[in-house]
């Protein structure tokens, strides 16, 4: 297979997953996209922590149909090997994989040079690992390898561009989420090649380090190891109000952006007062203790402004749009249920979660759907009604869960407005200590 051809099969598949990654998602936000250089050879290098997903957030998204480099055990001979060539990831050897196999980096790299000499997009990710965490890890040296033995090859002529790219979740696995895909100012491979040619070491940590730089600020990178759970529940409850306070509205852009700050601060405080960091972070397990033991979330805190009138237009909302629900829980909620119970069960690895949710998604709901078509055919005498029926399940499955977290934040606020009208002193003791709490946090300097 030749990587650096465009391949028509790729292409319609590509089509298909991007439906499915649209039905899986609440929205998808690009940022920087004009720095992508257009008619050069590009290199896209983004965070890595959430296995496939990160993958499909930039391939999907882009003109391109990106050739991947991935860690070799994950070629399981027969047709897993022949599904990743087809969809243009190539191995990567690693010391664990076996001292004998590295020799085999050589075809990857040529071929990977390949890619770049024909304009077309390399990818790579710059940790060569996952982590999982709102955490960078350490750079490897794969990528100024690539790339200047690239440029060597060509005399210096190809002139790639290193495309920095920063990942963010809402959440890494859970249905409906965001995803914000960040693209930042290339670095000019050219702007290194005479540091190469007098030293090649230093030229290429010199490379990693700025590409380590670049990619940064465009994530969310909690550098905490000990408190890093206590700096992520802190974001959960406070970064709304971190965000509120810099004046900024509350989209997902500026949340992301108050709270890449928000974490800063929280590192460096740990780092200058240790003793104080630990209070902040005790107080607010007890608070987070103190909302879960009343069955609340933290914005409800925040946005008390809940009267009878508001929540029973809400019950009255749902109960109106209770067929919707009904008929998309009815063709979606088992094989959803299967595979979310599946993929806890029998995948250990935390990060592999989405990616293997979405595989069995994109393959398991069409036969479901067939399956419930031909179950429905009967009172669908009309050609069009069968099609319309078929079209609709995913739409009508992606309204059905919507529909459930409504009924959920209708629930929160409904315990909200017991606790404030029937146990007063309970919840007057929960807003001075949520109150407290974010003083606290608005004296980060």
């Amino acid at each position: 297979m030749k990587y650096e051809k465009w391949s028509l099969g790729y292409w319609l598949l590509k089509q298909y997953i991007r439906f499915v990654d649209w039905i899986i998602h609440d929205k998808i936000i690009l940022t920087g996209e004009a720095y992508i250089p257009k008619n050069k050879p590009i290199l896209f290098a983004p965070n890595h922590q959430n296995a496939l997903s990160d993958p499909m957030a930039i391939l999907l998204h882009t003109k391109f149909q990106p050739v991947w480099l991935a860690r070799a055990d994950i070629f399981k001979p027969g047709i897993i090997t022949l599904a990743l060539r087809f969809l243009k990831i190539m191995p990567v050897y690693r010391i664990r994989d076996g001292k004998d196999q590295l020799a085999k980096n050589e075809k990857t790299f040529a071929d990977s040079i390949k890619v770049l000499e024909n304009n077309c997009a390399l990818a790579l990710f710059p940790e060569a690992a996952h982590s999982a965490k709102r955490q960078m890890l350490s750079h490897k040296k794969a990528v100024p390898r690539i790339v200047f033995q690239a440029e060597e090859k060509a005399d210096g002529n190809l002139d790639i561009h290193i495309v920095p790219t920063g990942i963010y979740y809402s959440s890494y696995w859970k249905f409906n989420r965001t995803v914000l895909v960040n693209f930042g100012e290339p670095i000019k491979v050219n702007d290194f090649l005479d540091a190469y040619q007098t030293n090649p070491n230093t030229a290429t940590l010199a490379l990693r380090d700025a590409l380590e730089k670049a990619i940064e600020p465009l994530t969310l990178n909690i550098k905490s190891k000990d408190n890093y759970e206590n700096f992520e529940l802190i974001r959960s409850i406070y970064g709304k109000a971190h965000t509120i306070k810099s004046g900024q509205k509350t989209n997902f852009v500026n949340r992301f952006k108050s709270d890449q700050l928000l974490v800063k601060k929280l590192d460096e405080l740990e780092e200058a007062n240790s003793k104080k960091t630990e209070e902040i972070c005790k107080a607010t397990k007890s608070y987070d203790a103190k909302l879960r033991s009343h069955g609340l979330r933290s914005w409800l805190v925040e946005n008390p402004e809940n009267n009878f009138l508001k929540l029973t237009l809400n019950k009255l909302l749902l109960l109106i749009s209770l067929p919707v629900f009904v008929f998309g829980f009815i063709f979606n909620a088992l094989p959803f249920l299967v595979i979310d119970s599946i993929v806890r069960k029998k995948v250990k690895d935390f990060a592999f979660w989405s990616s293997f949710s979405l595989v069995l998604g994109f393959t398991v709901f069409p036969i479901v759907y067939l399956l419930e078509l031909l179950a429905v055919s009967a009172w669908l005498p009309l050609w069009w009604h069968k099609l319309l029926f078929f079209i609709s399940l995913p739409f009508m499955g992606k309204l059905a869960f919507r529909w459930y977290i409504s009924l959920l934040k209708t629930t929160g606020r409904g315990r909200l407005f017991i606790l404030k009208a029937f146990r007063k002193q309970q919840w007057q003791y929960l807003k001075k200590q949520q109150e407290q709490l974010f003083d606290e946090l608005d004296k980060l300097n």
